[in-house]
């Protein structure tokens, strides 16, 4: 029987470091994946892009099934045992993967850590769970810290690691995973309490189901749109960076992996410490106008990139952006009662995993295109551009949606 939260620094110290475990797995094969898409297929960079898009795709469209039941299962029986299933999932999964012998089998992967893919659906959850309205926003600006440190550590030794073989980083990928789930077992207390929990219903755990549910909720609903466009946008750099940048400027798999280890310096500077200096001076609004609009200049720089060393100097604007997620979602989630947390980060993961069922084969896709020897013009920073006029229209609807209503006398 678990623990019941009673301090939530100590609780939040858990999800946090159960965050950083889990993404540090996930940030070491990142700089592997193009050349363990080219041994399977016989294809090159280009070609790597696209099996890349569908790849992520095919995690993307289970998730976006599973992550409302996830969600919904969590209201019902805490957060800790989804928790919990999702990591050994995703250990499971590496393991899988790091045997593949062929392509076919890395997208049966894929399939099985998007059905259990929830430790950010549930960490979000627990993270509302123990909030309050003050700390909301910095709270949630853990789980970017998390993801910025699991960065910092997982593709730096991802890169090294891929110089033994592009499936090693698979195997330590696993064994992080698996152990962290064993870390949760042994310390992560519950954080919903029982009389705050609500019974499971299937009408309210499927897609759309759990995204008709929002629409009682008019704010949220257009803020939420806000949010999907920006995840939309980042697959233009998630889905992108690793091929933009061997093609581009001809990068290797260990300075691939110092450049994402780069991103998460920048990332978990801005969302642990930034966020919590900058968001109760300015407030939530605006930290969302101006976060979405450096993400449009960071999106814009890296598009016309010409020299290696930018695309690090541009890392800082885009990466500042980062105090919009954060924002977006502290509003969202007070905009929602204490037994519908898990709902909405169910649904809410649900919107992000169709952004990645849209984007990742949008952005991979362009980028192919563009960088084919038959394209009209040859312009690999075709995505990062797509990206930008997406992060501008989301600080457009993002506006509409928070702007202090006019009542006319």
């Amino acid at each position: 029987m678990a623990k019941q939260v009673k301090d939530s620094k100590s609780a939040l110290r858990f999800i946090f470091f159960t965050l950083l475990i889990d993404v540090t797995g996930l940030g070491l094969i990142i700089p592997v994946i193009p050349k363990l898409i080219e041994q399977l297929t016989g294809g090159d960079v280009s070609s790597a892009s696209q099996w890349g898009g569908w790849l992520t795709f095919a995690y993307a469209i289970m998730q976006f099934v599973f992550a409302p039941i996830l969600g919904n299962l969590s209201d019902q029986y805490g957060r800790r045992p989804i928790l919990l299933l999702s990591l050994v999932g995703f250990g499971i999964d590496y393991l899988f993967v790091s045997f593949a012998p062929t392509i076919g089998w890395l997208f049966v992967g894929r399939l099985v850590a998007g059905i259990t893919g929830a430790s950010f659906t549930t960490a979000s959850a627990y993270i509302a769970d123990v909030s309050t309205e003050k700390n909301r926003a910095q709270n949630f600006g853990l789980i970017g810290a998390a993801f910025g440190l699991g960065f910092i550590i997982g593709p730096v030794i991802g890169g090294l690691l891929g110089a033994y073989g592009a499936r090693v980083p698979f195997l330590v990928a696993a064994g992080l995973s698996l152990a962290n789930a064993l870390y949760g077992y042994l310390v992560l207390p519950e954080s919903l309490p029982k009389e705050n929990r609500r019974p499971f219903q299937w009408r309210r755990a499927n897609p759309l189901g759990s995204l008709l549910h929002l629409k009682k909720y008019p704010r949220v609903s257009g803020l939420v749109g806000a949010l999907v466009l920006v995840y939309i946008a980042g697959h233009a750099v998630q889905s992108n960076w690793t091929f933009f940048t061997i093609r581009k400027f001809g990068w290797s798999e260990s300075l691939i992996g110092i450049s994402l280890g780069a991103f998460g310096v920048l990332i978990a500077g801005v969302q642990g410490g930034l966020i919590r200096f900058i968001t109760p001076k300015i407030g939530s609004d605006r930290s969302v106008y101006i976060g979405l609009a450096l993400y449009t200049i960071g999106m814009l720089l890296f598009a016309f990139a010409s020299q290696s060393w930018m695309m690090f100097a541009f890392m800082v604007p885009y990466c500042l952006g980062g105090i919009a997620g954060p924002a977006l979602q502290s509003i969202i989630s007070g905009n929602v009662p204490p037994n519908e947390q898990g709902e909405l980060q169910g649904a809410l993961t649900s919107l992000i995993s169709a952004t990645s069922i849209v984007g990742p084969p949008l952005m991979t896709n362009l980028f192919a295109y563009f960088t084919r020897p038959s394209a009209p013009i040859q312009f690999p920073g075709a995505p990062f551009l797509a990206g930008a006029v997406l992060m501008l229209t989301s600080t457009l609807l993002a506006y509409a949606f928070l702007k202090p209503v006019v009542v006319k006398k």
